[in-house]
């Protein structure tokens, strides 16, 4: 199961050091800093208490960086059952102590050990088993299961009071840990009261033996095309059943690269909570057997199982192509094949971090590779350890979106980078027009998502009032993809409707004349006191909000960083006490 990535929560600025050398050590992290006191954060919030409680209740681990009397306190409330409760752990500001504080079930000392080990302390852990016994029964490493934690309690009290367990299976933290652990030749001797047993077997445990399911189960899965999500995830079940096996011993799924991109396979990886991984066909192993060598799930199965791997014989409905393999030690199903690709495309809004959406920061924070015109993605922030950044020039669109998805197609998880909002001008439309005209088959499989960002014309908006409270049109009046003559059209067209217009791309210096030809038509049929407004550098340094009438509007007065809004009959301005103006168009239109 992948571990959920912890957010980081400090309250003042000195702690962001401390914070980042411990975001480092976790992909996926985000920093949330307490607004006001802290910047260059992922996140901002205003509230501690009720900023805790939401990662806590959405089962998120928490690593706060403060004393550990606020966090008990805020916690407090909502201390019910142990079982749910993520990884909690405090940390000082200065890095010296790591204390674990809530989540025994769910890895916080060992979580706690990583973190220590990160900053160069020991962890203060308190939990007599883990000291005792030098591993920690309730919380497994990566790659077992315990099948019933309900019955760990009792069960460790019984090993700190004195009594010896039988260990069933192999499993190096068990046999090489501190447990009482009956001698080889007593192995079944009554002395052992109680026992821990290893196994992938599906078998019922008991409040004396604890069950530890090693996930070591490779499920291959072939030709799904035709099979609903919900009759796959039935027929796995069937499958597993029929071998006896324990869904807690599958590592993961494994498939063909041209499988990705299947609902039964998502569907089948989401209900086991397992990932799905995917093979090209030249690197499968061969199979010696002529019971096996057409059948490619076999040789799938014992490809992601590895060395020292073999099938098992089940018995397999005939709607499903199935094989399963297992392997000699726990499978790290991350490291196998590869993942199935994402491609995001991201709008980090028209200026710097806070202007980015909380996805938008999430996306950027877990992609592997970053793409886009170097000017947006210095906008977009630092790279984390491991992040790839790829430039390109911003009048290669096409190009940079059939490189993206090639990228995404390897396997990789790629964020496109547009300023402002991605879907208004920008690479979203790029990248589906590449999908749309190459049209090439690994790129059917990609997992694409476009992320919103605050458009340019709502930030100009915003910063001046309220001019698109009314119907509002958007134009480029770049004439590069599309003829002049239909932009002349459009702006026509958009006067005699009496819209608000924002345009966006109004000049350049190979386009001087195109801004001075748009206000012409707009004077034909618009008024010269009409208002206009013009936003340049939108959340960046040097930004201006200047609002003139449409009669005093000259082309010099925009360039390709200034984004205009050229209001409606209805839009009006409001003098402010010191000079300054609204601009707004009322929600009712009067004729």
């Amino acid at each position: 199961m992948n571990r959920i990535p912890p957010a980081i929560v400090i309250l003042g600025q000195n702690s962001l050091p401390i914070a980042k050398k411990i975001s480092a050590h976790f992909p996926g992290s985000q920093i949330y800093g307490l607004i006001d006191r802290t910047s260059n954060t992922d996140i901002n919030f205003s509230n501690f208490g009720e900023t805790l409680r939401e990662l806590f209740a959405t089962e998120t681990p928490i690593i706060a960086i403060c004393a550990a009397g606020i966090i008990i306190r805020t916690l407090a409330p909502l201390l019910s059952d142990k079982r749910a409760e993520p990884p909690v752990l405090a940390v000082a500001e200065d890095g010296s102590a790591v204390v674990p504080l809530l989540g025994g079930l769910h890895g916080v000392n060992d979580l706690a050990r990583e973190i220590a080990a990160a900053l160069g302390v020991q962890p203060a852990i308190t939990t007599t088993g883990d000291i005792r016994f030098r591993t920690a029964l309730l919380s497994p490493p990566q790659g077992y299961y315990l099948a019933n934690p309900e019955d760990a309690k009792t069960f460790i009290s019984n090993l700190l009071a004195g009594a010896k367990v039988r260990l069933e299976g192999a499993a190096s933290w068990l046999s090489e840990s501190n447990l009482p652990l009956a001698k080889p030749s007593k192995r079944i001797a009554p002395d052992a009261k109680l026992t821990i047993r290893v196994t992938e077997k599906a078998i019922a445990p008991t409040p004396d033996c604890l069950v530890y399911h090693p996930q070591i189960v490779a499920v291959a899965l072939t030709k799904l095309s035709n099979i609903e999500p919900e009759i796959a995830i039935s027929l796995v079940q069937q499958v597993l059943e029929n071998a006896g096996l324990a869904a807690a011993s599958v590592a993961g799924f494994f498939a063909l690269k041209d499988e990705m991109g299947n609902p039964a396979l998502e569907a089948v990886s989401q209900y086991f909570k397992v990932p799905v991984r995917f093979f090209n066909l030249s690197e499968l192993v061969e199979l010696d057997s002529i019971e096996f060598i057409e059948n490619k799930a076999a040789q799938i199965a014992l490809t992601a199982a590895g060395a020292n791997s073999h099938l098992i014989e089940s018995d397999r409905p005939n709607a499903v192509n199935c094989a399963i393999a297992l392997a000699a030690e726990p499978i790290n199903a991350s490291a196998i094949g590869i993942s199935r690709g994402k491609l995001a495309i991201v709008g980090t809004g028209p200026g710097g971090a806070p202007w980015m959406s909380p996805e938008v920061k999430e996306i950027l924070r877990e992609a592997t590779d970053w793409v886009g015109y170097k000017f947006y993605l210095d906008l977009a922030g630092t790279l984390r350890e491991g992040q790839k950044r790829h430039d390109s020039d911003n009048r290669e669109e096409i190009d940079r979106a059939r490189f993206a998805l090639d990228l995404a197609a390897s396997g990789k998880s790629v964020a496109v980078v547009s300023s402002g909002d991605p879907g208004i001008f920008a690479m979203a439309a790029a990248v589906f027009e590449a999908i749309d005209f190459d049209a090439k088959p690994e790129w059917q499989g990609i997992d694409i998502r476009v992320a919103p960002g605050i458009s340019a014309m709502q930030a100009a908006a915003a910063a001046i009032g309220a001019p698109l409270g009314h119907d509002f049109c958007v134009i480029s009046l770049s004439d590069i993809l599309k003829p002049w003559e239909v932009i002349e059209q459009r702006i026509a067209a958009a006067a005699a409707a009496d819209l608000v217009m924002a345009f966006y791309n109004p000049i350049s210096k190979q386009r001087i004349w195109q801004l001075a030809r748009a206000i012409e038509i707009l004077l034909q049929s618009r008024d010269a006191n009409t208002p206009v407004i013009l936003g340049r550098n939108l959340g960046r340094p040097g930004e201006s909000v200047r609002v003139c009438t449409l009669g005093e509007f000259q082309p010099q007065d925009a360039d390709m960083r200034t984004l205009v809004i050229v209001g409606s009959s209805q839009t009006r301005i409001i003098p402010r006490k010191y000079g300054d103006v609204w601009v707004y168009t009322p929600r009712k239109y009067e004729k």
